[in-house]
């Protein structure tokens, strides 16, 4: 058994599918899906997981940074992609690419930075070796 300590759990109920409508236990979160590429007037799930992924990166960059002892830049900003893919073979599968942008630091240090954040984001950990994914400083 685990000694994992929960610090939080996101409640939500979706109904519809990708064309439906989703609601956190909180209200907090309350919109509509529509299916990707559509002329639907919600969002999608991999918008969402791109949003998700990109907002828990930049707080692994800042710990990253922290254990080099660098001060993160206040404009540190991280520029997800989520691609919904289809292959006759595999089926459906996504994957990503996370443009990780740390002004005024040196492109090698970013990367290094971006590299160690890949390693301690959770949900870096909960897709690896699930998903291809790139992390690229720029």
């Amino acid at each position: 058994m685990s000694n994992n300590t929960v610090l939080y759990t996101a409640q939500t109920v979706t109904t519809g599918g990708r064309d439906g409508q989703s609601r956190s236990s909180d209200n907090r979160l309350d919109i509509k899906l529509s299916l990707p590429g559509s002329a639907g007037t919600g969002t999608n799930p991999e918008q969402l997981f791109a949003a998700g992924w990109s907002a828990c990166f930049i707080g692994a960059i800042g710990r990253a940074a922290q254990e080099l002892g660098i001060r993160l830049p206040a404009d540190a900003s991280v520029a997800a992609e989520v691609d919904l893919n289809n292959a006759p073979e595999e089926g459906f599968s996504i994957s990503a690419r996370l443009q990780v942008s740390l002004p005024g630091l040196d492109l090698a240090l970013a990367q290094s930075i971006a590299d160690r954040a890949h390693q301690i984001c959770p949900y870096s950990k909960a897709t690896r070796g699930n998903i291809n994914a790139v992390i690229t400083a720029v």
